[in-house]
């Protein structure tokens, strides 16, 4: 029966909108505004339930290290500044293993792009079989070589199962996305040792685009000569 019932067509009751006399009040709250709104309200009670909760069972003699590395600014918890933790010979050794990191995944890129091209070289560069045909007279032989030039101008990789060419374009992906990877890493690798070069001791400055040997958009350098003792 219930079934039957929800099969009759009934009317759609509307919701009525905002009389004209009360348009200054903006529009009218739905049903749906005030579902959002009422669980918006109940979750900010339950929120401050729960702190009111978790206030009453404090411990007065608790301590975390935190009360005194942090203060509140405008009420909210501001950690202690790290900028000055580290000295200039610690930050310039973190330096170089982060660069050395870098070149280490570089080198590692290279050699896996180096063996899938090698093993795509040949799976493409594949010799083909050398078939042999004798003749007894002119005729069999023209129709031999007219037989053998068909063969050989149907592509061979229409022969290939589906599962080695679709193994074959994901290796063409990865090849790609390697290569890509293997630019991004020199680029970061290039921009961590000029960083490295600008924190060493030393009077420098920023040549100007007309002082500059050969048009680059990225930023040169000189550093003044300085005499050794």
């Amino acid at each position: 029966m219930s079934s039957l019932r929800n099969a009759i067509p009934r009317r759609a009751h509307k919701e009525r909108a905002q009389p004209h006399a009360r348009k200054k009040f903006g529009l009218l709250e739905k049903h749906k505004d005030y579902v959002l709104r009422a669980q918006a309200f109940h979750k900010k009670e339950e929120t401050l339930r729960r702190l009111k909760e978790k206030a009453s069972f404090r411990n007065p003699d608790e301590f975390y290290f935190k009360m005194i590395n942090t203060r509140t600014v405008g009420g909210i918890h501001r950690p202690k500044s790290e900028a000055n933790e580290y000295t200039q010979e610690e930050l310039m050794l973190m330096k170089t293993q982060d660069i050395g990191y870098i070149l280490q995944k570089v080198q590692s890129e290279k050699k896996k792009i180096e063996k899938l091209s090698s093993a795509l070289h040949s799976l493409d560069n594949q010799p083909s079989n050398r078939h042999v045909y004798y003749a007894e007279d002119r005729e069999e032989a023209k129709e031999i070589q007219s037989t053998s030039s068909q063969m050989s101008n149907s592509p061979a990789f229409e022969n290939v199962p589906n599962r080695i060419k679709k193994k074959t374009s994901s290796s063409y992906k990865e090849l790609e996305a390697r290569k890509k990877r293997v630019q991004e890493l020199e680029k970061l690798y290039a921009d961590m040792a000029l960083q490295k070069e600008l924190q060493k001791p030393g009077r420098k400055r920023k040549l100007l685009e007309d002082e500059r040997v050969s048009p680059t958009t990225k930023p040169v350098y000189k550093w003044r000569a300085e005499r050794k003792r």
